[in-house]
């Protein structure tokens, strides 16, 4: 009887070794990359940095010249002229102006198919939304530089406090712009329409600002007015920035103006998210 053998098998090939699954760059990287891709846009739209300078400029020139003129009220700060207590008005209003074009740049982001684009790739849902924030955040920085600039060399801005105060009102008022932004970017998130966002923005600004201490002093208001401008979360920041920038009583509105941003951005941050992950 004969014993057959088996085949002898055949060599075992190696197995691939396994690709580690692409997580896609950190946080920071998705945040610096696609804020540089804003600002280029940004830089490379003559109109957008055009006219996005010239109409804090206009409404400056026109509130002073018109109602510098009349007469001050009776509350108005001694030895302030109207130039400079509007000034620090302006930036806050400039301000918001900017955080609202914030909540635009992602609505126009959700329509022209960038979005879209990156959610199929590995990239963090909040990057896109911080870099609309820094964009926001760089945007006012330079128009707060350029009507300061004008102010001081063409109307004659001259404020009382020193140049460390001044610095810091021009950074208060960063940090409104900055709170804003993500407020009207957590709108932009969940409207995902440039044109209810624009008037949900002036449904908003137009009357806070003219309901406060902006143009004239809370209690030169007729009382049912000054009761509103009491409350105006914008009433603490512009006498905040106002005080800081003129040396003239207000400062301790600072801290409740600190704190209703910070709410203010947190609450816009979560919204913004939560808006943002909504399918398309």
């Amino acid at each position: 009887m004969t014993t057959q053998l088996a085949p002898p098998l055949p060599p075992a090939v190696p197995r691939p070794a396994a690709v580690p699954a692409f997580g896609g760059s950190s946080l920071l990287t998705q945040i610096r990359v696609l804020t540089g891709r804003s600002l280029r846009a940004m830089v490379t739209d003559p109109g957008i940095v055009l006219f996005g300078l010239i109409q804090p400029v206009v409404i400056l020139f026109v509130l002073t010249q018109v109602f510098s003129k009349m007469g001050m009220p009776p509350h108005f700060p001694d030895g302030v002229s109207y130039l400079d207590y509007v000034l620090p008005a302006v930036l806050v209003d400039n301000a918001a102006q900017s955080a609202m074009q914030s909540g635009v740049g992602l609505v126009e982001d959700q329509k022209n198919g960038i979005v879209a684009r990156l959610r199929s790739l590995p990239v963090h849902p909040g990057a896109l939304l911080a870099a609309r924030s820094l964009v926001g955040l760089v945007r006012s920085a330079v128009q707060i530089a350029v009507i300061m600039a004008l102010a001081m060399t063409v109307l004659g801005y001259s404020p009382n406090g020193g140049a460390a105060e001044l610095a810091l009102s021009a950074g208060l008022t960063l940090f409104i712009s900055f709170s804003l932004g993500w407020a009207f970017i957590a709108a932009g998130a969940w409207l995902r329409r440039a044109e209810p966002l624009q008037n949900l923005a002036l449904i908003v600004i137009f009357p806070l600002m003219f309901a406060s201490s902006a143009y004239v002093p809370v209690a030169d208001l007729p009382a049912w007015l000054g009761a509103v401008a009491s409350v105006n979360p914008l009433t603490y920041a512009i006498d905040a920035t106002r005080a800081l920038a003129l040396d003239v009583p207000g400062l301790d509105h600072a801290i409740p103006a600190v704190v209703i941003c910070a709410v203010i951005a947190l609450a816009g941050m979560a919204a913004a998210v939560r808006g943002f992950r909504r399918p398309l």
